[in-house]
């Protein structure tokens, strides 16, 4: 069982010039579900693309800014895998300056899937960042359980490993134990993330928009 991680949590926002938008960034669907961002960078085809949860909002979605939601809607969802519970973002370059690093939160290219042991971490709007201990793939293909933090908001969330992009915040292990509450100190109930390798492969194999993604920051090849 997976409990989805959106809240539809009022913020406060002000307005700027260009909104800036990373992993980690806080964002908000069609003006009352608050999600986060899992990355931005560019596709092969040169537009600027970001990723979240699909269970956040469908192709057609509008996305704003959390932080700058006076600024209006800066992107649009266009194209997603309910399966795989990705959303891929077409954002305005007019009006997002993409960045690489939120509140100290850096992602610097795109990791493989994390193994037993492999400390993980992750930054959501609502929990802000959070490591923890790689526990495996999980139940359902795609996924990784990590013990990481992660509460309404959270989902899309990134997971990075040695500030490579891994996955993004699913949901819940469980819903009657969400993550965040300590049942035997240090533990919590861990986090389902989904692999970002399995979601960019995904797209490639569709050819869908974002395919050929790298994000900003990421060594150019």
């Amino acid at each position: 069982m997976v409990a989805a991680l959106t809240t539809p949590h009022p913020a406060v926002s002000h307005a700027e010039d260009k909104v800036v938008l990373g992993g980690g960034s806080g964002i908000v669907i069609d003006g009352d579900t608050f999600c986060t961002l899992t990355t931005i960078g560019n596709d092969a085809k040169g537009n600027l693309i970001g990723f979240t949860s699909a269970h956040c909002g469908g192709p057609g979605a509008q996305v704003a800014s959390e932080r700058a939601q006076s600024s209006g809607v800066v992107g649009t969802m266009v194209a997603g895998n309910d399966g795989l519970d990705y959303a891929v973002i077409q954002f305005d370059p007019a009006k997002v300056q993409p960045v690489n690093s939120i509140d100290g939160f850096e992602i610097d290219g795109l990791g493989p899937d994390p193994v037993f042991g492999e400390n993980a971490c992750k930054l959501g709007r609502t929990t802000g960042q959070s490591c923890g201990v790689t526990w495996g793939p999980g139940d359902k293909p795609g996924t990784i359980l990590n013990q990481v933090c992660g509460q309404p908001g959270d989902s899309g969330a990134p997971v990075t490993v040695n500030n490579l992009l891994v996955g993004m915040i699913h949901g819940a292990f469980s819903e009657d134990l969400p993550t965040c509450v300590v049942k035997f100190v240090p533990l919590h109930t861990p986090a389902v993330t989904m692999s970002m390798t399995s979601v960019l492969a995904d797209i490639n194999a569709k050819n869908r928009p974002g395919s050929g993604f790298v994000p900003v920051g990421a060594p150019v090849s």
